[in-house]
């Protein structure tokens, strides 16, 4: 499991387009592409904009009604998930 202690940022090769709350991220260097629903764009949202991937969390948790370990679970696994595919890079705090 990531750490959540962990900063996310974008690297400059992803770009990211929004339509209707969905999103579509693309890896300019590998062509790999990653779709969002409204929830996921979100995540992403929180992810990338703030200083921890817990603060994101903690974000996150305040604005949804579900589980604290579900949602911990999700948010890791879709963390994972796009740095694996070089859509997010991790940074110590």
């Amino acid at each position: 499991m990531i750490a959540f202690t962990k900063r996310l940022i974008v690297p400059q090769n992803v770009l990211l387009q929004e339509l209707g709350g969905e999103s579509v991220l693309l890896n300019l260097n590998t062509e790999y592409y990653f779709g969002l629903d409204e929830t996921g764009t979100r995540m992403w949202s929180a992810l990338t904009s703030s200083a921890t991937i817990e603060a994101a969390f903690d974000v996150l948790l305040s604005e949804y009604d579900v589980a604290p370990a579900v949602l911990r679970r999700d948010l890791g696994a879709l963390a994972e998930n796009l740095i694996k595919h070089g859509l997010l890079e991790l940074r110590d705090e």
